[in-house]
C-alpha cells in the first residue's frame, strides 16, 4: 500500500476496506480537494472507477449504475458548490430508496467559515435526505490503531447503511488538509500500527442483515382476507423486490383467483413468470367512469410496491372506498397518498406471498365472482385490440414506447425518462415472457 503523506494513507485504507466490503464501482467527478479519494480508488484493482466532469450528470450517472446493479456505487466530488450539485440525485436516491454512497471532500476546519475560497457549510448538506452523516475525522500524523480501526468499521458500516430499511443514500465528508496529491511529507508516520496491508479479501467487520419474516398471524390475517373476498385485486406498484417476488406474487394471484394490476416499473410485467399469469395492463385504458360505473367495486386490495404511475388505477382503488386494504412493505414505508389502507403489514412480501399462497393451497377459497372477473378480462382484451387498431391506422405517439419494449433484446434493460414516456410506457406496453428490466426516476 503506497502511502507517502497522511491523506493517501487514510484513503487507501478507506477505499480498500470498501473493496472489500462489496463495492465494486467509483464514480467521480474530479476536484483538487478529492484528490486523495481519487487516486486512492484509480489504483484499486478490484473498483472500476467512471470519471465524468459535470458533478450532476456524475450523480445521475451512479443512480443509474445502482439502480441496474442492485448495489451502491460511491459518488466522489471536490469541496464547495461542487457538492450542492449532487442534490437532485440524493433527493431522487432518498424518495426511490436507491443506495447511494455520497463521499464529499471539504476544507479542514481552520478554513470553514474564514472566507476561503471553494468552502460551504457542508456538514449534514443533505440535512434528512440522507440515512447516515458523518463527518470523518481529519487524517492524522501518527494515528493510533484504534482510529484506523475506525476507519475500516466506517467503510463497512457506510455502504451497509445504504442498503438498510430503506435503501437509500449515505454521506461522509471527508476534510483534507494540503498535501493532497500523493508527495513525501517525511513528518507522516504512513506505516503505523494497524496500517499494514491486509492479506485476503476478507472485510474487517462482517455486516449482514435477515429478512423481516411474516408473522404466523400476518400470514393468517391475509390468508383469511383474501378467502372471504370474491372480488379482489393484487396491486403491483413501481419497484416492487426482485428476486422470487415475481414468481411468488404470481403463486398467490393463481391460488387466490384473483389478478394482478402490475405496473410497467414493477418487476412483474415483464419476464419468465407472466407466462399464463393472470395479469392486467391495460387498466389506465379501460379504468374510465363510463365504463366501470355499473361494475361491482373489489372487496380487497392487495397493495406491494408503490403508488402506481396510473392516474386511472389511483382514482378507481381510491373510489373503492369499502375495499379491505392491505399494504406490504419490507421497509416499512408507507406508499398510499390516498390513506385508504387498512392494515399495514410489514414483512417480506416474497415471503408472505409464497406462506399466504400455501394456505389458500391447504384451503381453497370458496367460487369468485366470475362475471366481476369476466368484466375485467375482457376490458382487457378489447383495450389491447384497440391499441393493436389504432397502430395499424398510422403513427401515435403513445405506441412507440410499446415497440421499443418488443424490439428490446432479452435479456434487458431499459430507463425511460420521468412525465409523460414513462407514463405512455404504463399505458401501452403490454406483458411479455421476455426478461426485461425497466427504470425510471420517480420524480420528486
Amino acid at each position: 500500500m503506497d502511502a507517502p503523506n497522511r491523506n493517501t494513507l487514510w484513503a487507501n485504507i478507506f477505499v480498500d476496506e470498501l473493496a472489500r466490503a462489496g463495492l465494486r464501482a467509483a464514480v467521480i467527478a474530479p476536484g483538487s480537494r478529492s484528490t486523495p479519494l481519487t487516486v486512492a480508488f484509480a489504483r484499486h484493482p478490484d473498483i472500476t472507477v467512471y470519471s465524468l466532469l459535470d458533478e450532476r450528470g456524475a450523480a445521475f450517472f451512479a443512480l443509474g449504475l445502482a439502480l441496474s446493479g442492485g448495489q451502491a456505487a460511491a459518488l466522489v466530488c471536490t469541496s464547495g458548490t461542487a457538492t450542492a450539485n449532487f442534490y437532485p440525485t440524493v433527493i431522487e436516491a432518498d424518495a426511490a430508496h436507491v443506495p447511494l454512497l455520497l463521499l464529499t471532500t471539504d476544507r479542514p476546519p481552520e478554513l470553514r467559515h474564514s472566507g476561503a475560497n471553494q468552502t460551504v457549510d457542508q456538514i449534514k448538506l443533505y440535512g434528512d435526505h440522507v440515512r447516515w452523516f458523518v463527518d470523518v475525522a481529519l487524517p492524522e500524523a501518527d494515528p493510533p490503531a484504534v482510529v484506523l480501526r475506525a476507519l475500516r468499521t466506517l467503510a463497512g458500516r457506510a455502504l451497509a447503511a445504504t442498503t438498510g430499511f430503506p435503501p437509500g443514500p449515505v454521506h461522509l465528508n471527508f476534510p483534507f488538509r494540503k498535501p493532497l496529491e500523493p508527495t513525501s511529507e517525511p513528518n507522516d508516520n504512513t506505516a503505523p500500527a494497524g496500517a499494514p496491508p491486509r492479506s485476503g479479501s476478507a472485510p474487517f467487520v462482517h455486516i449482514s442483515r435477515g429478512t423481516l419474516q411474516p408473522s404466523t398471524e400476518q400470514v393468517a390475517d391475509v390468508s383469511a382476507a383474501l378467502r372471504r373476498a370474491r372480488r379482489g385485486l393484487i396491486v403491483c406498484g413501481p419497484r416492487c423486490p426482485g428476486g422470487d417476488f415475481p414468481a411468488a406474487v404470481v403463486q398467490l394471484a393463481q391460488e387466490s383467483g384473483f389478478p394482478i394490476f402490475a405496473d410497467a416499473l414493477s418487476g412483474v410485467r415483464f419476464g419468465p413468470h407472466t407466462t399464463g399469469a393472470p395479469l392486467i395492463a391495460g387498466y389506465e385504458t379501460f379504468l374510465q367512469p363510463d365504463v366501470v360505473s355499473g361494475w361491482e367495486a373489489p372487496e380487497i386490495i392487495l397493495q406491494f410496491g408503490a403508488v402506481p404511475i396510473s392516474k386511472g388505477l389511483m382514482a378507481y382503488l381510491s373510489d373503492s372506498g369499502d375495499a379491505q386494504r392491505f399494504q406490504v412493505s419490507s421497509t416499512g414505508v408507507w406508499q398510499d397518498d390516498s390513506h385508504r389502507t387498512g392494515h399495514f403489514v410489514w414483512a417480506d412480501p416474497a415471503a408472505l406471498c409464497r406462506a399466504a399462497a400455501g394456505q389458500l393451497a391447504q384451503k381453497p377459497p370458496p367460487p369468485r365472482d366470475e362475471t366481476w372477473l369476466a368484466q375485467l378480462r375482457r376490458a382487457e382484451t378489447e383495450t389491447w385490440q384497440a391499441v393493436e387498431t389504432a397502430q395499424a391506422a398510422g403513427f401515435f405517439e403513445g405506441t412507440i414506447l410499446s415497440d421499443v419494449v418488443e424490439l428490446m433484446p432479452s435479456p434487458g434493460q431499459l430507463f425511460v425518462a420521468s412525465s409523460l414516456p414513462v407514463r405512455h410506457l404504463d399505458q401501452f406496453a403490454r406483458p411479455a415472457a421476455r426478461n426485461l428490466r425497466v427504470f425510471a426516476n420517480r420524480g420528486a
